[in-house]
């Protein structure tokens, strides 16, 4: 079968959770015997591999705000008709919009007779997300059992979607445990985050503990969109200031896809600060798959990803509490390791076949 992704901002290595999860269903689908394709604006990178099909008809500038879209959407047939023209031209069987806006789902330019599917990763009640469901997608997915939720209580009828969660495309053998309790003694607190207000990062530096004793690494990753004009510069220097006056405290680029579970692995702890809900969580499912626990905000599906493998505190309590539950699961070698061998196991069914065929049973003609 031939299926095809339409996520405009598509890159290899966009730190950003859909393109990392529609990268790892790509390659779980290819495993299992598809062709899957992914079609994205431009302009190329030198690291687009086959599977990567740029539209000449419409180029982003980076990073991109939805208002730029919308305006070099103003006149949506050149790319309704070279999206339908490149779907035709690899055969493609179905054809999943990512998202209402950046996959195109408002549009659905979908060949005659081209089986659809919409994507739903984050709450949106907007009109886009109407017209794209008035297209009438021959199913909606999401990535959690608490999108479905958190849509129907906004009043969108989600009773039939099919939830289909996000696959780990890299994976380690996790440290052995003279290792892990090496990392747990004085190992660093390692975390991953895009540059985005609500991940919550100047809000952990604000409150960074003076005791913690070992070093805290960030990485804070700016991606091919944002919300508004400079946001991701201004988190960046934000960051960048408050942790120049913290002991022990680095601000690191972005890393390569393949690189962030090794990065999580050499970590004692990492935490998750996101202030509004995480509608997945690819860094905590990354960092638990090599057996880093997990301390985070019990928000959006977190609680359910990490389960006994992290510790969850409320948002209402903020980050000095966040810290300290780091102190408190580092200062507990039972509870450390237990969240520890946990990890592991509560992510052990994400691979890439098993998504991807996840996703062929919700979008097969059986359901």
């Amino acid at each position: 079968m031939n299926i095809a992704f339409v996520l405009l901002t598509h890159n290899p290595d966009e730190p950003a959770g859909i393109e990392r999860s529609v990268a790892a269903l790509a390659v779980g689908l290819c495993e299992l015997g598809h062709r899957a394709l992914i079609i994205a604006a431009g302009p190329g990178t030198p690291a687009d591999g086959e599977g990567l099909l740029r539209l000449n008809s419409l180029t982003l500038p980076r990073p991109a705000l939805e208002e730029h879209l919308t305006a070099l959407l103003a006149d949506p047939a050149p790319v309704e008709r070279e999206v339908r023209e490149l779907l035709d031209g690899h055969a493609v069987d179905l054809v999943c919009w990512v998202d209402a806006v950046w996959g195109l789902g408002y549009l659905s330019p979908a060949p005659a007779g081209t089986a659809t599917a919409l994507m739903v990763h984050v709450p949106r009640t907007d009109a886009p997300l109407y017209r794209s469901l008035e297209h009438r997608p021959g199913r909606v997915l999401t990535v959690s059992g608490f999108m479905v939720e958190e849509l129907a209580r906004e009043g969108v009828d989600s009773r039939t979607w099919a939830v289909v969660p996000n696959a780990l495309m890299h994976t380690l053998t996790p440290p052995a445990p003279d290792e892990r309790e090496e990392l747990r003694e004085r190992g660093p607190v390692r975390i991953v985050a895009r540059a985005e207000p609500h991940k919550g990062i100047a809000e952990l530096l604000k409150a960074y503990p003076a005791g913690l004793g070992r070093p805290l690494q960030i990485v804070l990753a700016e991606a091919g969109f944002e919300y508004w004009p400079g946001m991701q510069n201004d988190v960046v220097a934000e960051c960048r200031a408050l942790a120049a006056g913290l002991p022990g405290v680095e601000i690191l680029p972005a890393l390569p896809w393949q690189e962030v579970p090794g990065f999580l692995a050499g970590a004692a702890v990492t935490v998750v600060s996101s202030t509004s809900p995480e509608t997945f969580g690819n860094v905590a499912a990354e960092a638990l798959s090599v057996g880093t626990p997990v301390v985070g905000y019990g928000l959006g599906h977190l609680p359910a990803l990490t389960g006994p493998a992290g510790r969850m505190t409320a948002l209402e309590s903020g980050p000095l509490v966040l810290w300290e539950a780091v102190t408190s699961l580092l200062g507990d070698p039972a509870g450390y390791h237990a969240a520890s061998a946990q990890g592991p196991r509560q992510v052990a069914a994400h691979t890439p076949t098993a998504v991807a065929q996840a996703f062929l049973d919700a979008t097969g003609p059986a359901r």
